[in-house]
């Protein structure tokens, strides 16, 4: 099978396309033709070499995976040949989605939802997943709560939107100026232009000094931190990413700071179908390329690029 894989950790340069063998299901297992992945900040910090020993090399990076089963091992009993799923592999499994062909336990996979593609489904498992993971299980928003979402209009932010307004909050969100109007449209009922506003004194005033029940971040820095302050008394905060600055304000307000990393990914995939399958989320694809230009995907999430929205998808297979 076709397959693109590094043999040392590097730049985006170190990609090559690869002819490799065919996984095998075990018994408990599902071979899933990949129809496509999507590229996450971990693909690029594995690459880069940043988790060390996890990543044997030669390696096939890569976490989301939407497709079609193609054989199941003799114990498999939740699916069958044909069936469409989509699903997200562990960090510490090391990836494996950057090929036409991916073997997989079954007890951790869902069904994909049926009213998207499958180049839509391969951004949901790993983003969405985190975003649900923040949200609703560490954070437990709940109806009728004020929530800060740090980087609205970036992969996991554009979950997080939708997720809240779904879960029946106020969402407020911080994104660029060129990106207010698209924010707007998924969800935020606040935009807030990090560039030229200053979140701290918005919310503040907005809210009467109470603050936000809960804030949610995306991005890295001393953004948590300043967080802090338009936090309420007893509210949470969530981040996704390594921070700075000083978190003692979480002490005198008896915050509670969750630190989240992604995992148990079956049950949140299956809520996040029956969400998508109702309109209440629409993933985001803000770009995609084949599999055989996974560098130039690579590249184009490390620089960046001002109006980029959601994900950055890979078709393995035209669709």
């Amino acid at each position: 099978m076709r397959a693109m894989a590094i043999a040392n950790f590097g730049s985006p340069e170190v990609f090559t396309e690869v002819e490799v063998n065919k996984p095998t299901p075990a018994n408990n297992e599902v071979l899933v033709k990949v129809y496509a992945t999507s590229v996450n900040p971990a693909d690029c910090g594995m690459r880069r070499g940043f988790f060390g020993p996890r990543v044997q090399l030669p390696a096939i990076l890569g976490f989301d995976v939407s497709g079609v089963v193609e054989a199941v091992g003799e114990n498999v009993r939740d699916f069958q040949v044909g069936d469409e799923v989509y699903y997200a592999i562990p960090h510490e499994l090391g990836g494996g989605a950057d090929a036409e062909y991916h073997a997989f336990p079954s007890f951790m996979i869902a069904k994909k939802p049926n009213n998207i593609s499958h180049l839509e489904a391969a951004t949901v498992p790993v983003a969405g997943g985190t975003a649900w993971a923040a949200l609703i299980t560490r954070a437990n928003l709940q109806v009728g709560e004020t929530v800060l979402i740090h980087g609205g209009a970036g992969g996991v932010g554009t979950f997080a939107i939708q997720i809240a307004k779904a879960a029946g909050a106020y969402v407020y969100t911080t994104c660029g100026g060129y990106d207010i109007d698209f924010v707007k449209s998924i969800g935020a009922d606040r935009a807030i232009d990090y560039r030229n506003e200053d979140f701290t004194n918005i919310i503040m005033q907005e809210t009467g000094g109470a603050g936000v029940d809960v804030t949610f971040t995306t991005v890295g820095g001393d953004i948590l931190a300043k967080s802090l302050l338009v936090t309420k008394p007893g509210g949470r905060a969530v981040t996704v990413t390594g921070v700075t600055g000083d978190l003692n304000t979480a002490i005198f307000k008896n915050i509670t700071i969750h630190f989240v990393h992604l995992d148990n990914t079956l049950a949140k995939l299956n809520a996040l179908r029956s969400l998508i399958e109702r309109g209440q989320i629409k993933p985001v694809v803000g770009i995609s390329f084949p599999l055989n230009q996974l560098a130039a995907a690579h590249k184009k999430l490390e620089e960046g690029s001002q109006g980029l929205h959601g994900k950055i998808a890979i078709e393995v297979i035209s669709q």
